[in-house]
């Protein structure tokens, strides 16, 4: 075997952290170390330029949450959890991404969206435009003078296929930097614009996008916005759409455009064959698809793994080559919502879906890149047990539940929690009405006085808010470095601290654009 071209298989990284076992001794632990390095020693960059490129975006996956995700992943395994490993994990090159935007220490979506794919930072709330632009800039001459092109506009303009997978809607800041350019984030649809706009919306950009041949593959959520005020949602009869100019963009999609397909429920997405069809657009709910958790269990939409190879799918049968964005967004609503659980579920799904490409692509001339755009303010501390439940109380070593680990005011207390957000003080044990609680970040409590007594309160069911120290009616972002994962031609580049907008340019060189 050449070992200048070893790339070797995410079963075989994998294979030094599998079997960390909770009772290894001192020599298996030496043993287990010795040989990572010695792995780590044989991998080499992968020579030449990449074909394809596939960025992950965990939206709001800081380290903590990683950290996090790997251990509730490898306990609902059956492990102990700290010796599990998420897919990305695996990847041999590894950097920190410096969040902040031109103007905020701690960023929204938006601008860390725009600065990976555009390789410029911009001002919050501004969506693929420079920051000479000011925020909720109405005229359309204004923002198209200030457009920043995007590595899916280059990939268009080179003839390569392109996609956009997500779990929010396809209209949501991190899809809409891949394909439009606003002033205003939250200028989604034709209904938010306000009065004398001619700046586009979001989602008609996506339909009246000129670059090549246009999108090949959309997937997500966000069907209001495509439908008119007149149309009747297709899955629930009480619902229309919001648009007010009378475009039926879901429609436009296919007229008059052989071998397009709209769909909008699992059974029409699993019907798609990516064989005989060009361009796929998959909208499955009127807002963002469903939490993981939940979608888990009604089946009625698909997995960000099933949308993630399908996409690929559709998109390898370029010879040119692809650009495919998938976001696991509904991280981030589950860390706002204050719900551990929904984000860090959301997280493994996201790992799966990065699994799924593994397994799909050439390592030889295929680019993934694992990146989050900003972090939140989950936190995990005190000092349980290895194997203690990640979602449960606090219980050291030496000690068993129910003799969990107390604070000053001989309270019990779990080792997720929140800087801020709508668990504070007593809030925790005063649980929301259900999932639709979680849609984007709606859930609201009061303030009380002192901590909850949660001895005797179940704090790994599904809808448990953990504790937050101040009291937010949603979690706000976090403000440190994520991290970036890549594996693939032009991988190497990925080292160091980094810029979050050097992202951009390590796409572009891994493609040899010039």
């Amino acid at each position: 075997m050449n070992r200048r071209r070893f790339v070797p298989t995410l079963p075989m990284m994998l294979l030094s952290v599998s079997v960390l076992a909770a009772d290894m001794t001192p020599d298996e632990w030496y043993a287990a170390g010795a040989a990572a390095v010695a792995r780590n020693g044989r991998v080499q960059p992968v020579t030449g330029r990449a074909k394809n490129v596939i960025l992950f975006v965990g939206d709001g996956m800081g380290i903590t949450t990683i950290t996090a995700a790997r251990i509730l992943d490898g306990q609902r395994k059956g492990g102990s959890g700290e010796e599990n490993a998420l897919a990305f994990e695996a990847f041999p090159n590894v950097a920190l991404s410096k969040t902040y935007s031109a103007n905020q220490q701690t960023p929204d979506s938006a601008p860390t969206m725009t600065a990976m794919v555009t390789g410029v930072k911009t001002d919050d709330g501004l969506i693929s435009v420079s920051s000479n632009v000011p925020r909720r800039e109405a005229r359309a001459e204004i923002v198209r003078a200030g457009a920043l092109r995007t590595i899916l506009e280059w990939a268009e303009d080179r003839g390569l296929s392109t996609g956009v997978v997500t779990t929010t809607r396809v209209t949501h800041a991190t899809p809409a930097a891949c394909y439009a350019h606003s002033s205003e984030r939250d200028w989604e649809g034709d209904a938010d614009l306000p009065a004398g706009a001619t700046a586009p919306d979001i989602a008609r950009q996506l339909l009246d996008f000129s670059r090549g041949n246009g999108l090949e593959v959309v997937l997500g959520g966000g069907r209001a916005k495509f439908y008119t005020a007149d149309e009747v949602d297709p899955e629930y009869d009480k619902r229309k759409g919001t648009r007010k100019d009378g475009r039926s963009l879901w429609r436009e999609w296919t007229d008059g455009k052989p071998r397009s397909a709209y769909v909008w429920n699992k059974a029409q997405f699993d019907a798609v064959d990516p064989s005989t069809t060009d361009r796929l657009l998959g909208l499955f709910e009127p807002s963002h698809m469903k939490f993981e958790l939940d979608r888990a269990k009604s089946g009625d939409e698909p997995s960000l793994a099933e949308m993630t190879q399908k996409a690929i799918a559709m998109l390898a049968r370029n010879p040119k080559g692809y650009f495919l964005m998938v976001e696991g967004g509904r991280i981030d609503h589950g860390h706002h919502a204050g719900n551990a659980q929904r984000a860090l579920t959301d997280a493994i799904a996201l790992s799966e879906a990065v699994a799924k490409a593994v397994d799909l692509v050439d390592a030889r001339d295929t680019l993934i890149i694992v990146t989050a755009d900003h972090s939140h303010v989950l936190t995990m501390a005190g000092y349980p047990k290895r194997g203690n439940p990640i979602l449960g109380k606090v219980v050291e070593p030496g000690h068993e539940a129910p003799d969990y680990a107390r604070d000053q005011l001989g309270l019990p207390y779990t080792t997720l929690g929140y800087a801020n957000g709508p668990g504070y003080a007593g809030a925790s044990d005063r649980q929301p009405a259900g999932p639709k609680r979680f849609e984007h970040m709606p859930f609201k409590s009061e303030p009380a006085t002192g901590r909850p007594n949660l001895t005797e309160v179940d704090t790994t069911q599904s809808e448990y808010l953990q504790e937050s120290a101040m009291p937010m009616p949603a979690e706000t972002h976090g403000g440190e470095d994520v991290a970036i994962y890549a594996t693939g031609p032009g991988a190497h580049l990925v080292r160091g601290v980094m810029e979050q907008n050097a992202i951009f340019h390590v796409m572009r060189e891994a493609y040899g654009w010039k």
